[in-house]
């Protein structure tokens, strides 16, 4: 069976030990010498704002590329004393997650994001493939259960399971992709506009709780396959910016082959 990881890049050309990286994509130009300008629409409950972005713009995640396993051990280790939320607030271990089943554990930037409802739906549209296969399909996102976890699923329908990670544990621990700069992106643009236009909202309540703001809502997410074992992990992907979207037939090559 193929494996796949994706493991962060950046400009400072510095690699993680056991791991091959492709470079990262170049920066993009000031927008003051770029013909197209990008503009985002920022709101909460108190204002809107429009912002003009410009570079530097940086991808501090991406890449495809191979890992040992003595990696996979190292980032499971790094999990061992992380733990979530289910919905009915019990707190789970998240090694749990995996350790009697395999599961596809799909990390959400939050509970409100519009990028992140749509890869859930995708993810959720090949169900009965994972159920075929005995696999587990699972979603994790800062915040807390009552407010944003029970909304999300009352909201979207999910198939699979939910959790709640009010502390970002699980993101920290995985070293996905932060910042400004890896949220507001042309690509990441252009992908919630077709969100949009395919019938995906955002959120702004969920949004702008607590919870999501204090991360300022720059925070990437990613898909982990692991189990059944707590050590057996066969892939993961760190987006490198907001709605960066790994295939999803290796992520079923990953978990059902």
């Amino acid at each position: 069976m193929a494996m796949h990881v994706y493991i962060a890049t950046t400009s400072t050309g510095l690699t993680p030990p056991l791991i091959r990286l492709r470079p990262a994509s170049a920066t993009h130009p000031r927008i003051l010498n770029h013909p197209t300008n990008l503009l985002f629409l920022v709101h909460n409950k108190e204002s809107c704002r429009l912002f003009h972005l410009f570079s530097p713009i940086r991808s501090f995640a991406g890449s495809s590329g191979s890992v040992s396993t003595t990696t996979y051990k190292d980032i499971r280790k790094s999990l061992d004393k992380v733990e979530v939320f289910d919905l009915s607030g019990k707190t789970v271990p998240i090694i749990d997650l995996w350790r009697d089943r395999k599961a596809v554990v799909a990390f959400a930037r939050h509970f409100g994001c519009v990028l992140c409802r749509k890869r859930a739906d995708v993810l959720a549209s090949k169900k009965d493939l994972m159920d075929a296969a005995g696999v587990a399909l699972v979603l994790i996102a800062p915040g807390t259960v009552d407010q944003q976890a029970i909304t999300f699923c009352e909201q979207t329908k999910f198939k699979g399971e939910v959790y709640a990670d009010p502390t970002h544990s699980s993101f920290d621990a995985l070293n996905f992709s932060y910042g400004v700069s890896t949220t507001f992106t042309p690509k990441a643009g252009m992908k919630i506009i077709k969100s949009y236009l395919e019938g995906y909202r955002q959120d702004w309540g969920l949004s702008f709780r607590e919870n999501t703001r204090s991360k300022g809502g720059w925070q990437q997410g990613g898909i982990l396959v692991a189990g059944p074992g707590i050590s057996n992990i066969s892939y993961l992907h760190k987006d490198k910016e907001a709605g960066d979207d790994p295939d999803v037939e290796d992520v079923l090559e990953a978990c059902c082959s």
